[in-house]
């Protein structure tokens, strides 16, 4: 009997353990995740990978300590050298060369140590750059993408053959108007005049002789034939008013 009932309290609890599990799975959740944590511990957050950036970041800040270290170094091969120079040779000048070599070893290890960290940093600012290249290309290529979807958009609502009657239509009215500016511009009250009258009143002009009007033949002039200086005479300024012809040009008498 006392078998039979611990069997059946078994059960009980075991079908109020599922009733609750069915009822409230999230609960239940939680209380095996917490049992499991308590027994074994919790996991640790994994931290953030590390990017181009923070790399690059690191090795520049290296190669200044580097750098630093190096000037340290400069500073002290400076003093040794200004110390053996006072120096006579001897034990005493042999120990500060020692010294000196030493510190030149030191120094040329941090300078191989400095030019493999800017090696390291150029390899990573070249890769940096290319992939800026690449986003800014895609960037590129998306916004060409977005524009030729624009413009077939635009080119469905329009019609060539609508366009090119509206080309047609512009060039009838620019010709129209010029028609109307010509009518315009028409002169009235004109005297009918005969065409051959006006030939033969043309040809008449043609006949005409001006050069009676200004008669040059027979003048003379006297130019200097050499340089002008201070003793070259200059004809005299007219005294009066002159006198001029019909054109305004002064009249000139044939000697």
């Amino acid at each position: 009997e006392r078998q039979e009932t611990e069997k059946r309290r078994g059960e009980e609890a075991l079908y109020t353990h599922n009733s609750t599990a069915q009822a409230h799975p999230g609960a239940s959740a939680d209380k095996q995740q917490t049992t499991m944590d308590r027994l074994f511990g919790r996991a640790k957050p994994q931290a953030p990978a590390p990017t181009l950036t923070d790399a690059m970041s690191n090795a520049d800040s290296r190669a200044g300590s580097l750098e630093k270290k190096i000037q340290k170094l400069d500073q002290e091969l400076a003093k040794y050298k200004d110390q053996m120079s006072k120096m006579r040779d001897g034990p005493s000048k042999n120990m500060v060369k020692q010294r000196a070599l030493r510190v030149l070893k030191q120094k040329k290890a941090y300078e191989g140590q400095l030019g493999n960290v800017q090696q390291q940093s150029f390899n990573m600012e070249q890769a940096h750059f290319a992939i800026s290249s690449l986003k800014d290309t895609q960037v590129t290529v998306d916004a060409m993408k977005a524009g030729v979807k624009d413009m077939r958009k635009q080119m469905k609502t329009m019609d060539i053959n609508k366009i090119e009657d509206l080309q047609d239509d512009m060039a009838d009215l620019l010709e129209d108007n010029d028609e109307i500016q010509e009518v315009l511009s028409r002169s009235y009250a004109t005297p009918d005049v005969d065409e051959a009258d006006l030939d033969a009143e043309f040809d008449a002009l043609g006949d005409m002789n001006f050069d009676s009007e200004l008669d040059l033949t027979g003048m003379t002039v006297n130019a200097p034939t050499g340089p002008i200086t201070s003793s070259t005479s200059v004809p005299a300024k007219p005294a009066g008013p002159v006198a001029v012809d019909e054109f305004g040009l002064p009249q000139v008498h044939a000697s």
